[in-house]
């Protein structure tokens, strides 16, 4: 179904995938030209109630963007509440250093699948060997068995590891406990599994998720393409408040 334009919504935006199609490689994305100011009219519509949540780190999508807004990164575990502010980064656990020196040293790496060293988390891309998806995961649940602090996110083309604790929910609540999102409708938009989190936390708060593309989703309502996310936002920005 097609998302309905609310009164008053706060708007929380999955990144690859959703405002922009996902590459065979991170870095290999294209934004389209006509993003940013879509983005720009939501933030004055809004007064402001706009935050991309991400896997990416928030210094990547301000690199894309070029505009700046409330942004979570690492699935929350950066977070940056106004554009200015210094990015809070979560203090990753000890063994994040050990799941770095057993990835590091893997025979996985290699072979279209290559290891992004985020810090506070790792993540093992695949997007260049789609096939090779059961081995990664494979690998990386051997690898975290006996590190009980971390935990993974199996997303599309991607497995990363981090901290227990941090997921996009809990990133949706921790903006809609402050201003400028507190009090209004939540709307999360995303395409991928690790959206879900956040898509529930919308519901949870009076508002609604919206997926984008195919698969299985809790969302009540539908987009079919990142085009078609652009269309609804720039018709967003014309009649929300």
């Amino acid at each position: 179904m097609m998302p309905p334009v609310p009164d008053h919504p706060a708007l929380f935006l999955d990144f690859d995938g959703t405002l922009v199609e996902i590459a065979d490689r991170p870095d290999g994305i294209t934004v389209a030209a006509a993003l940013p100011g879509i983005v720009e009219r939501l933030v004055r519509t809004t007064g402001g109630a706009v935050a991309v949540i991400s896997g990416r780190q928030v210094e990547q999508i301000d690199h894309y963007l070029r505009v700046a807004i409330p942004m979570a990164g690492m699935h929350g575990l950066e977070r940056r509440l106004r554009p200015g502010e210094p990015i809070e980064t979560a203090t990753p656990p000890p063994e994040i250093d050990t799941l770095r020196t057993r990835l590091t040293a893997s025979p996985l790496i290699g072979g279209g699948v290559r290891l992004e060293d985020k810090g506070a988390g790792l993540a093992v891309h695949y997007r260049a060997a789609p096939d090779r998806r059961q081995e990664v995961l494979d690998a990386m649940e051997d690898a975290i068995a006996d590190l009980p602090t971390l935990h993974l996110i199996d997303g599309k083309m991607v497995v990363e590891a981090k901290g227990k604790g941090f997921d996009k929910g809990a990133a949706v609540d921790f903006f809609m406990a402050r201003a400028p999102f507190k009090g209004r409708t939540p709307i999360f938009i995303g395409d991928d599994t690790t959206d879900e989190d956040g898509m529930r936390a919308a519901d949870a708060a009076g508002g609604f998720g919206v997926k984008v593309g195919e698969g299985p989703t809790s969302a009540r309502y539908h987009l079919p393409s990142v085009s078609a996310v652009h269309d609804w936002l720039s018709t967003l920005a014309e009649h929300a408040s």
